[in-house]
This record gives C-alpha cells, sequence and structure tokens, in this order.
C-alpha cells in the first residue's frame, strides 16, 4: 500500500520568518547607524536623520536581496526601500505637526475656556482666565450666514450647468473656476471697498459672512456639479417618459439620487472658508466680547483670534493661539472625515 504524504505548496513570493528577522535587524542597524552619525558630525535635524537612515536602508536591503536572490532582486528592493522612505518621510512632517498642534493646544484648555470671553482679559493673562466663547459664536454665524447665501447659489449654478445647460453656460463655468482660483484675501477687499468704506457701514459678521460666501460658492458649485454629472441619464430620460417636467424630474429624482454628494459639497465649502482669516480683518473687525447680533458691530471668530492672539506675543497669548489652531484643526479634520463617509456612502448606493 502506498502512502501519499501531502508537501505544503511553496510560496517563494512571500518572505519566510528568517527575512522578516533579517529586514528588522537591517532596519534597527540604519537607525542606529544613522543616529550616531548626525549625533557625531555636523549634521543636525530629523530630515537628515531621515535622509541617512532611508540610505543606510535601502543601501543594505539591496545588498542582501542581490546576495541572497540576484541582481534582479536587488533592482526590486532598492526601488520598494525608497518607496517606502519616502512615505516615512512624507508622514513625518504630518504626525510632527498634529503632535505640535495637540501638545501645545491643549495646554491653554481649562475649565471655562469655552464659556468665557475675552473681553475682561488681555491674552497675556494666566491661562486660567479668558476664553473663546465669543470666537466660537462668532465663527458659528459667519458659517450659517455663509451657508444660507452660497447653497443655493452653488446647487442651482451647478444644476443649471449640468441639466439646463442654457446660453452662458461656459461662461459661467469659466467664471466658476476663476473665482475658485482667488486669494481670499480679494474677498476681504471687495467686500471692504463695495460695501463698508465710504457707505457709513461698520464692520459686522454678515460682512464677513459676505466675503466667506465668495469664497464657498465655487467650492459648492463645482463639486455639486461634479456630483449630479454622476447620476445615470436613464434616471432623467425615465422622468421624462412618465410625463414629468425637466424641473420636476430634477426635483425628484435627480436631486434625491445625488443627495448624499450634495451634502458632501456642502461640507466641502464649510472646510473651505472655516480657517480663513485675511477676509475677515477687512470685515468683521474682530471683537473680544461676545456679540450675539451680527448685524451691528464687531465680531471675533477664531481665525481672528488666532491672529491676535500670535501678534501679543507673550507666552500666554502663544498658548491660546496654538489652542485656537487645535480647535479649528479638530473642526476641519471633522468636515473632511464626514465629507469622506458621505462621498463613500453615495458611492456604494
Amino acid at each position: 500500500m502506498t502512502t501519499i504524504k501531502t508537501v505544503a505548496p511553496i510560496r517563494p513570493w512571500r518572505p519566510t520568518k528568517r527575512d522578516y528577522t533579517l529586514q528588522i535587524a537591517i532596519i534597527i542597524g540604519s537607525l542606529v547607524a544613522s543616529y550616531l552619525l548626525v549625533a557625531n558630525t555636523g549634521f543636525e535635524g530629523r530630515l537628515s536623520l531621515v535622509i541617512f537612515f532611508g540610505f543606510f536602508a535601502v543601501v543594505a536591503l539591496a545588498i542582501l536581496s542581490g546576495l541572497r536572490r540576484g541582481k534582479e532582486a536587488a533592482k526590486d528592493a532598492v526601488m520598494a526601500g525608497a518607496a517606502y522612505t519616502g512615505i516615512f518621510a512624507l508622514l513625518l512632517p504630518v504626525v510632527s505637526m498634529l503632535w505640535t498642534v495637540i501638545s501645545r493646544g491643549t495646554a491653554a484648555i481649562y475649565d471655562g475656556f469655552f464659556t468665557t470671553d475675552m473681553s475682561q482679559d488681555p491674552f497675556s493673562s494666566p491661562l486660567d482666565a479668558g476664553g473663546i466663547k465669543h470666537a466660537l459664536i462668532g465663527t458659528l454665524w459667519l458659517i450659517a450666514i455663509a451657508l444660507i447665501i452660497s447653497v443655493p447659489l452653488g446647487i442651482l449654478t451647478a444644476l443649471y450647468l449640468t441639466e439646463i445647460k442654457g446660453p452662458g453656460s461656459a461662461l459661467i463655468r469659466f467664471l466658476v473656476q476663476a473665482m475658485s482660483g482667488i486669494p481670499s484675501i480679494v474677498a476681504g477687499l471687495f467686500i471692504y471697498s463695495a460695501l463698508i468704506s465710504g457707505t457709513g457701514r461698520g464692520f459686522s459678521g454678515f460682512m464677513g459672512a459676505l466675503a466667506l460666501s465668495i469664497l464657498m460658492i465655487p467650492t459648492v458649485a463645482r463639486t455639486a456639479e461634479e456630483v449630479l454629472k454622476l447620476v445615470p441619464a436613464e434616471y432623467r430620460e425615465a422622468g421624462l417618459a412618465l410625463g414629468a417636467t425637466q424641473w420636476k424630474t430634477v426635483a425628484l429624482v435627480v436631486i434625491p439620487a445625488a443627495k448624499s454628494g450634495l451634502v458632501t459639497a456642502v461640507i466641502l465649502g464649510v472646510a473651505r472658508i472655516a480657517g480663513e482669516t485675511a477676509p475677515l480683518l477687512f470685515t468683521t473687525g474682530g471683537a473680544d466680547n461676545t456679540n450675539l447680533n451680527p448685524l451691528d458691530g464687531n465680531m471675533g471668530t477664531i481665525p481672528f483670534y488666532i491672529w491676535k492672539a500670535l501678534i501679543d506675543g507673550s507666552p500666554e497669548a502663544a498658548s491660546r493661539a496654538w489652542a485656537g489652531i487645535f480647535i479649528l484643526m479638530l473642526a476641519v479634520l471633522s468636515l473632511f472625515a464626514l465629507a469622506r463617509f458621505l462621498s463613500r456612502a453615495s458611492i456604494v448606493k
């Protein structure tokens, strides 16, 4: 009786435990060698450490692969090592920036940071006094007004470009693309020269919202246009075939089908304007007290709060600026994460 022995298939393209061990040893040895080189020579900084580490690791992995598997394996190791080194070099400043903002930004946050303003305390006062309440309220007011102005205009513009395609579509598309590239300070200067300077009107939150709307409309319009193009033409043809007019087809078929994408366009538009400072310097005037009326009086915002804290120059003011940056970063990251989630949900549907 012949016994048949089952042999596990050999997969030469998968690294063995020995390969993993050697690679880890090479990485550790390269890190130690680059650290010693930077510490005992005139080179300084993290960038030098990353460059030497990548060079030593790539060379060592290429030599090892060449000795074990030949010339082609050595080339493959060089390209793979260069790719991993590039990824690490790209992530290093991002991680460093996030760590700096988080570590410095949380230092000035205390129990009353979100419930008090700076009307009674200068920016150089101790970190257990004053807060960001006025800037949070002002930012929410500006974003709300900008949404009311920009969302209808942006979505209607996108509908005109994708559904109506009437006269002037090419010109409107060109103007939308041109507006998306203008510097943000131009929007503030336009509102200042047209509606504030020489008219008797003072600074207010509404003027700042108008400047932000100029920046938000192109983002909403361009994103909404791309989203509406993804709606299959069969949906429109089915609505028209059932006897619906064009505007009913758009309102009851096209827009519901693109609902998630349109929400994403709005969120991206908010993220576009949330951290803008330059337009607000010429429109809101800034304020250290809480102003609940966006139509009258100077109004503070988070970007203006950060700018004013930085120009103060004291260590306490710098800590307050980092706290404002931390809050603004969390808001923008949350908006982009929500936009990403909604865009993926729309693709799945």
